[in-house]
This record gives C-alpha cells, structure tokens and sequence, in this order.
C-alpha cells in the first residue's frame, strides 16, 4: 500500500522548496545551453583557433603584403592590417565557435550591461594592479640580471629571452611610433580599442566560458590567463600578463559582463600607449634596470600595493555578496 501524506502543509512545503530549486536553476548562467561537443574541446578549438588563424595566417598574410622588410613597410598600413587581423581572426571566430557548438551567443559571451559600480570597483582595481605588476617586473628582472651574471646557463637563457623581447620591442615600437594626432588617434583605436573588444570576446568571453562549463571557476580563469600570456609573445612579461588576464577572467566571472574586462583591458593598453607617447618606452617590454633602482623599497612598495589590492577584492567580493543577498 502506497503511504498517504496526511500533513498538507508538508505538500506546500516541498512544492515551494522545488519552486526554489528550479528558480536557481533558472538564474544560474548557461543552464539552458547543450554543447554540440565537449566545452573543453571547444574551449582549446578557441586557443588554437585563434592562435593559428592569428599569429599563422594572418602573419603570412601581413607577409604576403608587405614583404619581409617590415621595418621599411608603410606603418599605417601595417596598423590597419594588424585591426583587421584581429577582428577576422580572433573577434569572428569567438563569435562563429560561439554560434557553432552552444547557439546561445550573447549568454556565451556574457553580452550583458553592467552596473556603473562594478566598473568603478573593478577600474579601482586595475588602478592599483597596473602599478604593482610593474615593480614585480622591476624586481623579477633585477634577479634575472644577477642570476645571469652568476651563470652560465641563466645568462644563455636571458641572451635567447633578449632576442625575441628587441624583436617584440621593435615591432611594439614602430606601430606606437606617431608625428599627428590623427596617427595617435589611430593608434589608440589598434592598440587599446580593438584588442580590448576582440580578445576579450575570445578569452574571457568564449574560451574561459567554455572551460566554465566543467571546470571551477578559478581553474577556468586560470587556465586562460596562462594562454593569454603566452599569445602576446612577451618574455619577460608573462607572469604579470597572466596577472592582468586573470584579473579580467575573475572581472568576467563575477560581473558576468564581458564589458567589464573589456573597459580594464581597454584602460590598461591605453595607459600604456599614453606611457609611450610620454616617455617613448614601455617598460614591460625589456629587462633593463634603472641606475636608480633600490631593491628594498621596490619589494616595500610591492608588498603595500598587494595590501591595498587585497582591500579591493575584498570590497568587490562584499559587493557581490550583498548583492546575491538582496
């Protein structure tokens, strides 16, 4: 005989808790979307995708077009080829794999307005983080120089490092190099526009998405910050790179807008090319030391802008609780 629920207020009871459990389904994002494959095959298709349809194809185009000598190459030419490489071939397929293997693009690419406040505590962020992975370059290359003085084998390593970083700083170096402001104009638009719309949309938007679907979220940030250092092919930037793309990944996840890594990436690149402008250098790019350097206060300052950095997160944590909360 089947058991007969006589307590009414018990079947009120599991009905409000089943209204509750789908309701947090409903809200969780990318509940609704079945992948046509594996999201973390896609999440590598992305990676790789990208990189070969990027850095491959698109350099034996820049090639194919301008010919070996692109010192001597026309450079505005060369700024409109690089836009356009990277809206071929890192924005259109984020949005084509997107399409492909989950149909739901803007939930995929976290399409979504966020709040004025979020891009004020993250912005705040980045304000801090910026200058703290410069004195961590700073001291990281201060150990590099002796380290390489002390051996044979760590000054192998920096000679190979220092080839492709010139190589890296020269190409760098002539796309910032402008005489009118309607070529500083352009350039912001290549260098700190562009990029911060079309890898966001890849990285934090269709590949750390991806990886989302069956990894933690950590792991998936993660994960793609590492990629994302190595894309940009800059030796003795990788670890801050993988610093700055993490944070954008942790931007992503918990604004769940990808306007939100895309306005740091932005605000990060510009600051950067405003730098150049100013001082006609980017210190990321090489391992030089400053006669002025000081050990001591460099690691002093370091550690102080990690506190306030660590107060930041707090904040936007708290924020994003209270929010969940209300």
């Amino acid at each position: 005989m089947d058991n007969l629920n006589t307590n009414p207020n018990q079947d009120n009871l599991q009905d409000d808790n089943n209204l509750n459990n789908e309701n947090q389904r409903d809200n969780f994002p990318g509940n609704h979307i079945q992948p046509r494959i594996s999201p973390i095959a896609a999440a590598f298709i992305g990676l790789f995708g990208g990189f070969f349809l990027y850095q491959l194809v698109g350099g034996l185009l820049t090639l194919a077009v301008f010919g070996f000598d692109l010192k001597n190459a026309p450079v505005q030419s060369v700024r409109l080829m690089t836009m356009a490489g990277q809206i071929l071939f890192i924005l259109l397929p984020a949005l084509v794999f997107a399409k492909w293997f989950y149909e739901d693009v803007t939930d995929i690419i976290r399409f979504k307005l966020p709040r004025w406040e979020e891009i004020l505590l993250f912005t705040l962020g980045i304000v801090i983080l910026t200058p703290m992975l410069q004195y961590y370059l700073s001291i990281q290359n201060y150990f590099i120089n002796q380290w390489a003085l002390h051996s044979t084998f760590i000054s192998s390593i920096k000679l190979s490092l220092d080839k492709l970083n010139d190589m890296v700083e020269k190409t760098y170096g002539n796309l910032l190099t402008v005489h009118t402001i309607s070529g500083g104009i352009l350039v912001i638009i290549v260098v700190a526009i562009v990029p911060a719309i079309c890898e966001e949309v890849m990285f934090r938007g269709f590949i750390q998405r991806s990886f989302e679907f069956k990894l933690k979220p950590f792991w998936a940030a993660i994960i793609t910050a590492i990629f994302f250092g190595i894309y940009h092919f800059n030796p003795y930037g990788l670890l801050p790179l993988i610093g700055l793309g993490f944070y954008f990944g942790y931007a992503a996840y918990m604004s769940n807008s990808i306007a939100v890594p895309m306005s740091l990436h932005f605000f990060n690149n510009f600051t950067a090319v405003v730098f150049y402008f100013i001082f006609g250098q980017d210190d990321s790019l090489n391992s030089t030391i400053d006669k002025n350097f000081d050990l001591n206060s460099s690691i002093l300052i370091l550690i102080s802008l990690m506190f306030l950095f660590g107060v930041v997160i707090f904040l936007i944590n708290k924020y994003y609780a209270k929010a969940k909360s209300a």
